[in-house]
């Protein structure tokens, strides 16, 4: 009788997450089927043929002509840089909450909280703009750096290709740093406070109640999402890059998701971008394996 209550438990609490691994495998599974599209000549709109197959023909158009294996050499640089970079920096939103933590106003730790966390609900067209009427040639910043006669002609902050992945990084760092640090500010507000208490009676500081518990307490926390950005180091995104890609920075700007996106919709080759893209997707996934191993050998647990 135990047994058949177990059982029937078991089947409901199943029926609970059912509806989640039907949306996974509409979504996340069943688009996997556009691989197909890396192993044919495809042109749209006509229908799929074996006459078109053209096995690994074009993972090697890829590399199998020098210019072709530069541009794709350029375009792995940018997204190792991009990347690199965000991993670099990646401690930030965890310095961010623990600063957050320490703000003794309830109604001024929320006011700084939701001022940092709506940045990431606007859409990067809207800051594009932003940074078009700041930042372009007739923009505000230029014409006050002209007026007060810093500068005789405008700076080309957004044409400029010298800084651009400096500035990517600003922009992706100011969008998203409110929102990162709730993970965070969750694990924080999960801490005991009785520890607090105690080092309090020992004299701890607030820098040593930092330090000795704050800090501790929450590094699983970013080592589990610091092997997740390795394993997402080949997926910068492709929305902000293109939005703020143009001419004269396309070669230092274009990271791997805009180069894919640029192949299939700038040129109509929906073949080698589907190509370029399985590739990603498997060394991704090779990525997750390594970080999963390596988190497992410093941390002794894994996070999969």
């Amino acid at each position: 009788m135990i047994n058949n209550k177990k059982k029937l438990r078991s089947y409901r609490e199943f029926l609970y997450i059912l509806p989640f691994l039907i949306l996974v495998a509409v979504f996340s599974y069943y688009p996997l089927y556009g691989w197909i599209y890396a192993f044919f000549d495809y042109r749209p709109p006509r229908p799929f043929s074996f006459e078109d197959f053209q096995g690994l023909k074009w993972f090697k158009y890829l590399v199998d002509n020098p210019i072709r294996l530069k541009q794709t050499l350029t375009v792995i640089r940018n997204t190792f840089a991009m990347s690199g970079l965000a991993i670099l920096t990646s401690w930030l939103p965890m310095v961010f909450a623990i600063f957050l933590n320490e703000i003794k106003c309830m109604p001024f730790r929320k006011a700084v909280q939701t001022i940092t966390t709506l940045p990431n609900f606007v859409s990067w067209v809207l800051v594009f703009s932003v940074a078009y009427n700041l930042f372009s040639s007739g923009g505000m910043a230029n014409s006050l750096l002209m007026k007060m006669g810093v500068v005789e002609r405008p700076i080309l902050f957004l044409q400029s290709s010298e800084h651009v992945w400096g500035s990517m990084w600003l922009w992706s760092t100011w969008k998203s740093l409110g929102w990162s640090a709730i993970m965070y500010i969750a694990a924080i507000s999960g801490i005991d406070e009785e520890l607090y208490e105690a080092a309090r009676v020992d004299g701890a500081t607030r820098m040593q109640l930092i330090r000795h518990i704050t800090i501790p307490s929450i590094l699983p926390t970013y080592f589990v999402l610091l092997m997740l950005s390795i394993s997402n180091f080949l997926s910068n995104g492709m929305e902000q890059y293109f939005v703020f890609q143009n001419a004269f920075n396309k070669e230092s700007i274009q990271v791997l998701d805009l180069y894919v996106y640029n192949l299939a919709m700038g040129s109509g080759s929906y073949s080698v971008a589907t190509a370029l893209s399985m590739l990603k997707s498997v060394i991704s996934v090779i990525l997750l394996c390594v970080a999963n191993k390596l988190s497992k050998l410093i941390r002794g647990e894994s996070f999969m």
